[in-house]
């Protein structure tokens, strides 16, 4: 495992959710307006297996929502409206993109509200020799402390989506693991996307690891969740929490390539 102390000197920390406790301090970068592609799209390999997995999944079931099923327009925009994560919220990106996706959909809330109710791992860290050795999971709940008083990192999907469904019951959309496509029919349909990327939207470079229990959790440092917001032909748009910036421009290819290095999560609600 890498040093943190290493990881903080020499890499500029770009998302919202680095542990980096050891500086404690505001390392965020804002990206620029407009991203332009710069990494090639991974290539990916498939088996017959796979391929078979793939034919099966294309064949359209009963209980898909209505946004599934439709084509998505050339393009599409939707006006929502922007709530930054900061100064509260050092590791909040999260809960702030969902609060921009609940508050679009008539939800009264707040990052400060979904903050305090969302599932929190209590798992303590554990380093040795500045490495991290013991620390919670993102899929049972928050890793560390949101606001970066002490160490923070991540939720993954589960957490959101329970924290969805808290909001607007039954209603919760999981997008992961799904076709970039259906996540573009579903905001050409309406409805926002809250989408996990990289503080700079390029391919993640900075993995970490630690053992929760006896799982072994090994995910990128650089990671960040925005709210996908429109699209055209080459581009996706984004509000992006930590930037404070709506609405901003970024390559489509290189979106959805740093979008599949990050397990392809993404959630929304119908």
């Amino acid at each position: 495992m890498k040093k943190l102390w290493l990881i903080a000197s020499i890499f500029p920390m770009f998302g919202c959710s680095h542990f980096d406790e050891e500086t404690n301090t505001k390392t965020s970068i804002a990206p620029a307006q407009t991203v332009e592609e710069t990494n090639q799209p991974v290539e990916e390999k498939y088996n017959l297996n796979d391929l078979q997995r793939q034919i099966i999944q294309v064949q359209p079931s009963e209980t898909e929502s209505k946004s599934v099923l439709l084509t998505a327009k050339e393009s599409a925009m939707l006006d929502v409206a922007l709530i930054k994560q900061n100064p509260e919220l050092r590791y909040g990106c999260e809960v702030t993109s969902l609060a921009m996706m609940l508050q679009y959909a008539g939800v009264n809330t707040n990052k400060l509200e979904l903050y305090r109710i969302i599932k929190k791992d209590p798992d303590p860290l554990v380093r040795s020799k500045g490495d991290i050795i013991r620390w919670g999971n993102p899929q049972d709940g928050f890793v560390g402390d949101m606001t970066g008083k002490t160490a923070g990192y991540a939720a993954f999907e589960k957490p959101m989506l329970d924290l969805i469904n808290q909001k607007l019951p039954g209603r919760a959309v999981n997008l992961t693991n799904q076709p970039f496509e259906q996540l573009l029919r579903h905001v050409s349909n309406g409805y926002p996307v809250v989408v996990w990327t990289t503080g700079d939207y390029r391919l993640p470079d900075r993995l970490e690891g630690w053992y929760h229990g006896k799982e072994y959790i090994k995910t990128p440092l650089d990671l960040h969740v925005v709210v996908l917001v429109g699209y055209d032909a080459n581009y996706v748009y984004v509000n992006d929490p930590l930037s404070g910036r709506k609405q901003v421009k970024v390559s489509k290819n290189q979106f959805i390539s740093t979008w599949k290095a990050m397990q392809s999560r993404a959630v929304s609600y119908n």
